[in-house]
């Protein structure tokens, strides 16, 4: 496989990856808080959140071939992250524009209190950690990224 193949495959699955991280922490975060709020465990944040983990160390892993693949979830997310921290009217402005999915609880991602998809795990700083990870597996040099050790 060339490498142009592979640069192309890594940018199309980074960009394919972000809509589910970012609706999946999102949910997850929501879960943890209706938990924590109710004083009770939630298996379903951890189970989101678990996801998110196996996608972000799929992208991750992929780097050793293409670091497009971590870059194109990873700069989205910690520039969302980024207009959170600095700007947190136009950051909800932008994610109430954003489509509401509904998650497996029945409740459309966004519906509590009337929040935006991806307000609260934006506000927590959830994107922060998850876009910083990313970029850094793609900017770490080849021979640390590779697993295989060449």
């Amino acid at each position: 496989m060339s490498p142009q193949v592979r640069h192309l495959i890594g940018a199309v699955a980074g960009s394919a990856a972000l809509p589910l991280v970012y609706y999946l922490t999102e949910a997850g975060a929501r879960a943890l808080r209706a938990a924590y709020a109710a004083f009770r465990p939630a298996p379903a944040g951890l189970g989101y959140l678990a996801a998110v983990a196996a996608i972000v160390v799929l992208l991750a892993a992929w780097s050793w071939l293409s670091p497009l693949a971590a870059l194109a979830c990873g700069l989205p997310l910690t520039a969302a992250a980024a207009l959170f921290a600095f700007d947190l009217d136009v950051a909800l402005d932008l994610a109430g524009r954003l489509p509401s999915f509904a998650v497996p609880t029945g409740q459309p991602v966004g519906a509590l209190a009337g929040e935006p998809p991806g307000a609260l795990a934006g506000v927590t700083g959830l994107y922060a950690v998850i876009g910083v990870l990313l970029v850094l597996s793609a900017l770490l040099p080849r021979r640390r990224r590779s697993i295989l050790g060449e």
